[in-house]
């Protein structure tokens, strides 16, 4: 039986959580989770959103399963995400993007992977207020970093028979910094005779995004970069509620959706766990549960394909029970 951390999160979070622990379950896959609380209800017993005692659980079980956990816009702790993926060194961020039959999209036949550098950028939270009116970021772009996340991406695409690796930049305006990612992305290019390299401005690439998406096979970007094209290349295959997300580093994994915590409709019955179970399984292929998470992709992709028993998000008008005992029953 293997050891998972489950952080179960604030708003819909700990109901998805329930949803997703009751499929894996009834699909015949053992795991002992260990339930670490986090987020905002956290932080007001314990003075921090992410407690030592979620930190040390992951490294101890080397993988985990985080569902949203609401972070505070513009004050305050900068976010548990950008916490734990600076503590645990969780320096990819990879974003499958692939259309799932029943929901309905502009397109058809997008199958794109966003691999996002996840510890620098603007993301590593240098700022200062230089007087009233006037306040600045530093943008940190380092050759360890830009070379670690191009060789992830290069690896990725040689083992999921991706045919074209994408780098994507501004380094005709940010010269020195996205210059650097770009070099180093053309280094370790070289290393890779069989997989085609191509090389894209962002601005460029959110137009033909919305233009021919099925052109785009594996997208490598700066942090800041693939933060924003990774929720637009959700909106392409039908929103956050269907986007799955993972942070992989050297030691440890931690599997989560991209949508936020949506306390508006918390403890309603109504949430969507369908991003949820996605990231569930690629978490137990991760762990090599692979035949319990074909099982539960095959069960999931049924219910959204038929269409009967839909959330609301999703066009349809169950709760999030009946959508979970849905999937159940296709198992």
């Amino acid at each position: 039986m293997k050891n998972v951390t489950l952080i179960p999160g604030d708003g819909i979070g700990p109901e998805i959580s329930q949803s997703v622990q009751k499929i894996i379950s009834a699909a015949g896959v053992e795991i002992n989770w260990d339930v670490q609380s986090a987020g905002a209800d956290v932080a007001q017993k314990e003075g921090t959103p992410l407690p030592q005692r979620v930190i040390d659980s992951i490294k101890k079980n080397k993988v985990a399963l985080k569902a949203p956990v609401t972070t505070p816009i513009g004050k305050g702790f900068r976010s548990v995400n950008v916490a734990l993926r600076k503590e645990l060194d969780l320096y990819a961020n990879i974003r499958p993007c692939k259309n799932i039959d029943g929901i309905k999209t502009p397109f058809d036949g997008v199958n794109l992977v966003v691999v996002r550098e996840n510890t620098e950028d603007l993301y590593a939270g240098i700022e200062r207020q230089i007087d009233a009116d006037t306040a600045e970021s530093i943008k940190i772009i380092t050759r360890k970093a830009s070379l670690r996340i191009a060789k992830y991406a290069f690896d990725y695409a040689k083992n999921n028979n991706r045919k074209t690796v994408h780098a994507v930049t501004k380094a005709n305006i940010c010269k020195l910094t996205d210059g650097l990612f770009l070099e180093c992305a053309r280094e370790i290019a070289q290393q890779y005779p069989d997989i085609e390299y191509k090389e894209i401005l962002v601005d460029n690439l959110c137009m033909q995004l919305v233009q021919n998406p099925q052109k785009f096979d594996v997208l490598v970007l700066p942090n800041l970069y693939g933060d924003i094209v990774s929720d637009l290349t959700a909106g392409l295959i039908g929103g956050l509620g269907v986007a799955q997300g993972a942070n992989i580093g050297e030691d440890c994994a931690v599997f989560e959706p991209v949508h936020g915590s949506a306390p508006d409709i918390k403890g309603q019955n109504k949430a969507n766990p369908t991003a949820l179970l996605l990231c569930a399984i690629n978490m137990l292929r991760h762990i090599g549960e692979t035949a319990g998470a074909d099982r539960i992709e095959k069960a999931l992709y049924s219910v959204l394909a038929q269409g009967r028993v839909l959330t609301g998000d999703l066009g349809g008008s169950a709760s999030t029970d009946e959508f979970t005992d849905e999937i159940i029953k296709q198992l």
